[in-house]
């Protein structure tokens, strides 16, 4: 496994709950915290405490200051600049699978586009404690500020694995053991029918065309999830968000795990 500390990249993290969180779990890549000067939000004076504490510093800024920093995003009087030290590739798939010791867990996501979509999925796989995160390095959405912030601190605390083939690197974990359940709309097999305790990837398709015909080609089974409602109540709604669909079928392995 690569060492994460040589391929550290910096960054900001942007509004409240993403540097809060960032202080709290992962204080030793948070470089500073810059808090808007006339603010008086209760929330950003706990942040600064807590980062007084770890020995963060702290520095009051203007307002502007925060706008050049946030890139257009909604900064809430707070951003941190953050060390991403862990990056990840293909070959720590292994180690990771071997680490989860026969109950890996890992989340394919093929083609998300969103950055609040992705950002929404980390903190479904952080919350769902996943072994890894799959995403593919080109036509889709890479880890940036926004999808840090919607995520909550998730997305620099749990492995993104970003690679360069998909398709290959499926192939390469069903090889290490792992069985791959692909969700499509038009599956006949029911999420809640499989045996998710070994170790299993879940794969989810982006926003438009769900997965790809090579992704679904490398799966083991496409399931579904069952949406009576759908044909009754809710016409031309075919299939449920990226970010939704992630939460339903991680906290499904969750069930069945506990």
């Amino acid at each position: 496994m690569s060492n994460p500390s040589t391929n550290s990249q910096k960054a900001w993290i942007v509004g409240i709950n993403a540097v809060a969180a960032a202080v709290e779990h992962d204080a030793e890549h948070v470089r500073e915290v810059l808090i808007e000067a006339s603010a008086k939000n209760p929330r950003l004076t706990e942040i600064e405490e807590n980062a007084r504490r770890k020995e963060i510093d702290v520095r009051r800024v203007a307002t502007n200051a925060l706008d050049g920093v946030a890139g257009g995003l909604r900064h809430q009087g707070v951003v941190a600049r953050y060390a991403a030290a862990k990056t990840y590739n293909e070959d720590d798939l292994p180690e990771l699978i071997e680490a989860a010791a026969g109950k890996a867990l890992l989340l394919v996501l093929d083609g998300v586009q969103d950055p609040h979509n992705l950002g929404a999925c980390l903190r479904s796989a952080a919350a769902a404690g996943v072994t890894a995160v799959i995403i593919p390095k080109d036509k889709a959405v890479q880890v940036n500020a926004t999808v840090r912030k919607t995520s909550a601190g998730a997305a620099d605390s749990i492995p993104v694995v970003r690679v360069t083939n998909l398709a290959r690197a499926m192939r390469d974990i069903q090889q290490l053991g792992v069985w791959i359940y692909g969700l499509a709309g038009e599956a006949t097999g029911s999420l809640y029918k499989l045996d998710l305790r070994g170790n299993v990837a879940l794969a989810l398709g982006g926003e438009a065309d769900g997965l790809r015909r090579l992704t679904r080609e490398h799966c083991d089974e496409l399931v579904m999830i069952p949406m009576p409602g759908i044909a009754s109540s809710s016409p031309g709604v075919e299939s449920l968000n990226v970010s939704v669909a992630t939460g339903v079928v991680l906290f499904e392995a969750v069930r069945q795990r506990q």
